[in-house]
């Protein structure tokens, strides 16, 4: 895979890492059909991987858009991310083939804990949000490209009716890419040629989606009208 991404999946707002949270430290053993991490999930915050090559082939690591050297069997390497959302984040070997052939995975990023302030008053502010779903059937074409321009979706309307949407997702980017409708459902990380198709329900409002493997570049929104 060329170049280097970013693989964010924001849930919510994004939280800043406290400067005095103790780091992170992961394991990551790759023998030569996959990953093996020490722990699959941290806080937001800084978190340092320690990658081994287990394997008899050369393999790298990525996640959130840093990535070691390749590394030759018997060597290891070191990789330190600092995440600042929580999140959904793939890893994956970009040595050809390999994460076709099962070297990836996901790293999920957990809220930073929350010192409460004794003194603090918070104040509940309710909100109405509309849960009735439409009658209409409607199909939607994803196209996922990151060549002859910028990292991009092309989707076929960007104003849906409520109701049942079925959207139907093609890679046709030259590196691994995905549809994440953030909060609704999480597309495939496909390998380029892959494609995928989902029917999710969807109730008026403004949507978000994201490739899972470039969110700062690769993202967007569509508006659902009643």
């Amino acid at each position: 895979m060329a170049g280097v991404v970013a693989g964010v999946f924001v849930s919510g707002s994004g939280a800043s890492s406290n400067a005095s949270q103790a780091v992170i430290r992961v394991n990551v053993a790759a023998t030569d059909s996959k990953f093996t991490l020490s722990r699959r999930s941290a806080p937001v915050g800084a978190v340092i991987f320690t990658v081994t090559n287990k394997g008899k082939k050369s393999h790298d690591f990525k996640i959130a858009g840093k990535k070691t050297q390749v590394l030759l069997p018997g060597h290891s390497g070191t990789l330190r991310v600092t995440f600042s959302k929580q999140g959904r984040y793939p890893y994956l070997s970009t040595v050809s083939g390999q994460a076709a052939a099962g070297m990836k995975g996901v790293f999920t990023v957990e809220p930073a804990p929350i010192t409460p302030t004794p003194s603090s008053t918070f104040t509940t502010v309710p909100t109405t949000v509309s849960t009735t779903v439409g009658t209409a059937n409607t199909t939607v074409k994803v196209d996922m490209f990151d060549d002859n321009g910028p990292p991009r979706f092309v989707l076929s309307q960007t104003t849906i009716p409520s109701g049942m949407v079925t959207f139907v997702i093609a890679n046709k980017c030259v590196s691994y890419c995905s549809f994440d409708l953030l909060g609704v459902k999480a597309g495939t990380l496909l390998a380029p040629g892959e494609s995928e198709t989902w029917t999710v329900a969807l109730h008026p409002g403004r949507y978000a989606y994201q490739c899972d493997a470039d969110p700062v570049q690769m993202k967007g929104a569509f508006d659902v009208t009643p």
